[in-house]
């Protein structure tokens, strides 16, 4: 054997013999050892995530979440699994998800190449865009209304980058003040401290009829973002995210999805296109 063959030889003997790391149990053997999955939503995303008169976790994203979870106690063969909602903001969410406190989070979150970068995500779930609200009597209908005016935004969002590069665009002098939810948006527009509050658009919906104040605000003509929402959980977890993916699909491949849009947003409006489009290619064959 020459010299150099015995060398490869040793190094290939040697890398052979290191010791393989145990791999991390993933988030499926978590859940089936401790009968528990732990769930994130959002107290005031209307109608996507919210919390009830009862106290308890309502919406859209939450729904879709609880069959996710039926779907899990099937593929794990559990007699029973206990439900931990824990309720997260934009500014906690990613970072509750990555420790562990929470294991999928069923809110309004957008699916973005930078988030991508942090965490994980399923099949879109819902397809918005980014708009504002305001009160009709302001007379404010389109961005270049906004000029010299303050418009809340919630910090942490992808509206709040969206707004700032559209007023930039459409060259508008507007004063973005940072809020930490949905519900101080719309309070401080309410009292007057701004002018209007900026959100997705479904969101913005149903922020007015849950306020009763439908026919005293104005909704904002353009739409200046695209926001695909989506399931969030951690990176790395292929099982789980196929857990997670195979109910989504199945939803959509049976047309349950239709009745699950119609329980939040039959009210509101019907899928669109779009959102129609976005159903009919999640539904993946097995």
């Amino acid at each position: 054997m020459t010299p150099h063959l015995r060398v490869l030889s040793i190094v290939t003997s040697l890398v052979f013999c290191l010791p393989v790391p145990a791999q991390a149990a993933g988030t499926l053997d978590k859940i089936k050892a401790s009968k528990t999955i732990s769930l994130g939503y959002r107290e005031a995303s209307i109608p996507f995530s919210y919390t009830g008169q009862d106290r308890q976790p309502w919406g859209y994203s939450v729904e879709l979440c609880t069959k996710v979870a039926a779907a899990i106690v099937r593929q794990l063969g559990l007699e029973e699994l206990q439900l931990r909602w824990v309720a997260v903001t934009p500014e906690t969410r990613i970072a509750r998800l990555n420790s562990g406190a929470i294991d999928l989070e069923c809110g309004s979150t957008t699916s973005s190449l930078s988030r991508m970068e942090e965490v994980d995500f399923s099949l879109p779930i819902f397809v918005d865009g980014g708009s504002y609200l305001s009160p009709w009597a302001s007379g404010i209908r389109n961005l270049k209304d906004l000029a010299g005016k303050k418009i809340a935004v919630t910090v942490g969002t992808t509206t709040e980058q969206s707004l700032a590069e559209a007023l930039r665009e459409h060259r508008v002098g507007a004063e973005m003040v940072k809020v930490s939810d949905h519900q101080q948006g719309v309070t401080a527009m309410l009292q007057g401290q701004v002018d209007a509050y900026a959100s997705d658009r479904s969101l913005l919906i149903g922020l007015a009829l849950d306020a009763g104040k439908q026919d005293t605000w104005s909704l904002g003509d353009e739409i200046f973002s695209y926001e695909p929402y989506a399931l969030m959980l951690r990176r790395n977890d292929a099982d789980f995210r196929l857990a997670v993916n195979r109910e989504l699909a199945r939803l959509s491949r049976s047309g349950e999805i239709y009745a699950i849009h119609d329980r939040w947003f039959g009210g509101l409006t019907k899928p669109g296109p779009t959102l129609q489009s976005l159903y009919f290619l999640n539904g993946l064959p097995e």
